[in-house]
């Protein structure tokens, strides 16, 4: 029996390997139509970026130099293959604006971009599961209205109109908040410093968690709907178990499945950085980054930023099917 039940645990580690061999692949692939497009998208922009690095009173051979140092003198084509050819060795190349790796430039705004994403999606969920579980426990009832008109509020939202509204009622009219950055300069020392940051992204975060909760209280309201029309949910009230232990043991993994994978791509794409929200609170993520990049014709730290955006909606795709397979049994990975 025990040697039954080895073998059984030894195919499925199998099958999970083998499943996320045969989806890394195709999440390589995936990435690699990504930056192909985003390389020549990029470039289609009106706007030249020489214009930006060389400047009219600089020598014929400076100017020369420079584009020779950033790879502008070759035609399209062969930048693309140099491009390509620079990624796979882990080199993304030389912002224009800096003149620093694109690497370094990334990494120093992604933990920001980190951080604002991990208290977005613990407080989306820690809100929206309950909120959604509750409204479909009384459905059509007055709460559930309530909430599905929230919901539809919270959705149609726009974004940069809500973060202007909180930015004036909380910063400029209450000052509870600071009105934008992620720390007051000079940064502080200590716990100081993290009651300061703490601070700063309360606004940025609230912002994104009304858009985002609404969508998770939608799926699994919805979710959770479905499971209790199961006829092994009935079976389990027939039986006289009360609500709370049905829900908990029977409906809830099955009722999560919707709202896993929606939570699985707001992540994939919160990593790519939320650019609108982290533009109007001047916070230094990768959606700033963006923006700035945008402004400033950047094109390697652009090519970049989508890079980690690709990566991370491929990396969140593989976990949520994970997720969900082992949320649901009768999933079968790649099926």
């Amino acid at each position: 029996m025990l040697d039954a039940i080895y073998i059984q645990k030894e195919r499925g580690t199998a099958k999970v390997l083998k499943y996320m061999v045969r989806r890394g692949l195709k999440g390589l692939l995936t990435i690699f139509v990504s930056i192909t497009i985003t390389f020549f998208i990029i470039r289609l922009m009106p706007a030249d970026p020489v214009s930006l690095l060389v400047d009219p009173k600089m020598g014929p051979e400076v100017q020369e130099a420079m584009m020779k140092q950033f790879g502008l003198d070759k035609p399209l084509i062969e930048q693309y293959f140099i491009f390509i050819k620079e990624v796979m060795t882990g080199n993304l190349g030389v912002s224009f604006k800096t003149r620093q790796p694109v690497i370094e430039v990334i990494m120093q705004r992604l933990p920001w971009t980190l951080l604002l994403l991990t208290v977005t999606v613990s407080f989306s969920l820690l809100i929206g599961i309950p909120l959604g579980m509750l409204a479909a426990k009384k459905r059509n009832q007055f709460f559930d209205k309530l909430i599905s008109t929230l919901v539809v509020i919270g959705i149609s939202m726009f974004i940069p109109f809500l973060s202007f509204g909180l930015l004036y009622i909380f910063a400029y009219l209450l000052k509870l908040f600071p009105t934008g950055g992620a720390y007051t300069p000079p940064p502080a020392e200590g716990f100081a410093y993290y009651l300061d940051v703490a601070r700063h992204v309360v606004l940025p975060a609230f912002t994104l968690v009304i858009s985002n909760v609404a969508t998770i209280i939608l799926y699994t309201r919805n979710g959770m709907i479905d499971v209790l029309k199961e006829d092994y949910i009935r079976t389990a009230y027939s039986k006289g178990w009360d609500d709370k232990y049905v829900i908990r043991t029977h409906a809830l993994k099955n009722a999560l499945i919707p709202t896993i994978t929606v939570t699985g791509l707001m992540i994939g794409t919160m990593v790519g950085g939320a650019v609108m929200t982290e533009t109007v609170y001047s916070w230094p993520g990768i959606g700033r980054l963006i923006y700035d990049s945008v402004s400033a014709l950047d094109y390697p730290v652009l090519q970049g930023a989508f890079l980690v955006l690709a990566i991370a909606v491929v990396v969140m795709n593989i976990l949520t099917d994970l997720a969900v397979a082992w949320l649901d049994p009768r999933i079968k990975l790649g099926g």
